[in-house]
């Protein structure tokens, strides 16, 4: 008999698509929805002090839920210079509604209640019925040429210090042996939300030189970090994580032939990258991301995240059939319709059918088909783990 094995291994042999113990599991969710578990499993302790990296109480909640997986983010690890924050500022990490997981993530808040992250996007908090959202505010929709853009407090690879990075993986291996990786951000999708989404598209096609300088400036900052983060502690990190939605729920959000020009050129930078360092690579992109695919795979994509199965083409037993042998999949669990809105036994079916399907014969991370929302009752999401479905 097989003696029992990290989550480390477990996660790695599924991905090196073979059969395992049992499907690998990851988790990641709203603050409303790690609260709900808090208190399910009674184990509120004070709120972390800003050294620490990580917050115990959420990282006890996935060893609880045996959850195999664990991120480590540029977040963490920010130490901007006194000349970067405005004045009267105060600098908040876990307060941040944008957190889905134990890791803090750095923004500084002004007077006005106003917060700003690390490139300088700016969010106000907007509320719903059952949660809090940073609701977006372009900080470079008035740019009208490259130069105005240039004038922007763009932030520099030095602002970050990422020296205590191995202390933090030894730190959350305490418990196992846990698969990381590490998350290094998003080219496109902090571009537009800096300059406004209708905006972007329009400088995508009239005026390119606009979206080209901020995506540029935001990968030079990250194959720097990701290089330094490698250099440090690549023994210690399993992948490299990065993410980008280019797809909506039924199609591309641009024409391939511009995603090729505009935007494929700085993935496979960041790609490049992991792979100098022989490090595999996951990609997030929600929607409707069919026709990619196979680009995706050549560029060396080895993971694809979040599988979006409520969009056009997302079938799991096609993609399964037509791309299982050269990519792996994680997530595919629907946030949309089941967990919000099934019982119990239509989550857990789900969970059942995502496994037999996507994880034959390996490769496949079974989650959310993205982060489980504020709205979801909390028995669905204690279903969707329950150990028994893993086997």
């Amino acid at each position: 008999m097989e003696t029992q094995i990290t989550a480390k291994e477990r996660v790695i042999r599924a991905l090196n698509h073979s059969v395992t113990d049992r499907v690998p599991v990851d988790f990641l969710a709203t603050p409303e929805i790690w609260e709900k578990l808090i208190d399910h499993f009674d184990i509120r302790e004070k709120e972390p002090d800003d050294s620490r990296f990580f917050d115990p109480v959420w990282e006890k909640i996935l060893t609880l839920l045996k959850v195999d997986c664990r991120v480590l983010s540029y977040d963490q690890f920010f130490a901007p210079p006194e000349h970067s924050i405005f004045e009267g500022a105060r600098i908040e990490w876990w307060k941040v509604f944008g957190r889905s997981s134990p890791n803090r993530m750095w923004r500084q808040i002004t007077p006005d209640g106003t917060r700003y992250d690390i490139f300088g996007r700016r969010y106000v908090l907007s509320n719903t019925q059952t949660g809090t959202y940073e609701n977006n505010m372009p900080v470079l929709k008035d740019a009208e040429s490259v130069d105005d853009l240039k004038k922007h407090p763009w932030p520099e690879p030095d602002w970050w210090d990422f020296s205590t990075i191995n202390h933090v993986i030894d730190e959350i291996n305490q418990e196992d042996e846990y698969h990381i990786r590490f998350r290094i951000g998003s080219v496109f999708e902090i571009a537009w939300q800096m300059r406004g989404m209708e905006q972007f598209f329009m400088d995508m096609a009239l005026e390119p030189d606009i979206p080209v300088y901020i995506m540029t400036r935001l990968c030079e900052i990250y194959i720097a970090n990701l290089t330094r983060i490698l250099d440090l502690a690549g023994e210690q990190i399993d992948m490299v994580f990065f993410y980008d939605d280019v797809a909506s729920t039924e199609n591309m959000m641009m024409s391939k032939k511009m995603w090729e020009i505009l935007i494929k050129p700085h993935h496979q930078k960041i790609i490049d990258v992991a792979r100098k360092f022989d490090k595999p690579v996951m990609y997030h992109a929600c929607g409707a991301m069919y026709p990619l695919i196979p680009d995706l795979i050549e560029m060396g994509v080895d993971v694809l995240n979040p599988i979006q199965v409520n969009a056009a083409g997302m079938d799991p037993r096609v993609l399964k059939r037509e791309f299982g042998e050269k990519i792996c999949f994680h997530g595919g669990i629907n946030i949309v319709e089941t967990l919000p809105k099934g019982t119990t036994e239509e989550v857990q079916a789900e969970v059942l059918d995502r496994i037999k399907v996507l994880g034959e014969n390996g490769g496949y991370i079974m989650s959310s088909s993205h982060h489980i929302q504020s709205d979801t009752p909390l028995e669905n999401v204690l279903a969707m783990y329950d150990m028994e479905l893993r086997s």
